[in-house]
């Protein structure tokens, strides 16, 4: 018989997995959301696509589904208090978008203007895992600045990465 991972041997394991910090927006029909992520991933470049993972018990993951769209807005070191803000520090929507500047993407959702890159979403599909929907998105636009340095998560806090700490084989 296999032995059950509790769910806090995983939380403590995955705590230990570095993450980028990613502000993850909606705006459409079913109004203006936000929440504050690390799962996010790459899916496949043809056609361009990612995903993100949304608790379900998010009162917002309503709007998500209805709106048909998200934004991934991955943060530089200097959004670590905007982090906060979207993780829930903040209950405000109006006054988490108001701590910060914003761009219109094409498709109706709203990117940070200082993020490291914006991918520009359209929601091809979703799927209830666990406790946790899977938003599978096309990217349709991407917006992104060549300057800053990444904002990650590491063992439960904020960590700080110069941009150009080196690269592979060079």
């Amino acid at each position: 018989m296999e032995e059950q991972v509790s769910k806090t041997e995983f939380r403590d394991a995955m705590a230990r997995v570095c993450a980028p910090v990613n502000v993850i927006t909606t705006n459409g029909p079913a109004g203006r959301g936000g929440f504050t992520a690390t799962a996010m991933c790459s899916v496949t470049d043809e056609p361009p696509t990612l995903l993100v993972c949304m608790n379900g018990r998010s009162a917002q993951c309503g709007l998500f589904l209805e709106n048909h769209r998200f934004c991934v807005n991955v943060l530089a070191d200097d959004h670590q208090e905007l982090a906060g803000y979207f993780a829930g520090r903040q209950a405000d929507m109006a006054a988490r978008y108001a701590a910060a500047e914003w761009v219109n993407m094409p498709s109706g959702s709203q990117a940070l203007a200082g993020a490291m890159v914006s991918f520009d979403c359209r929601l091809t599909e979703a799927r209830l895992v666990g406790t946790h929907h899977i938003f599978i998105g096309q990217v349709i636009g991407i917006r992104s600045r060549v300057d800053g340095n990444a904002l990650l998560y590491f063992d439960r806090n904020y960590i700080n990465v110069p941009t150009q700490v080196g690269s592979f084989g060079g």
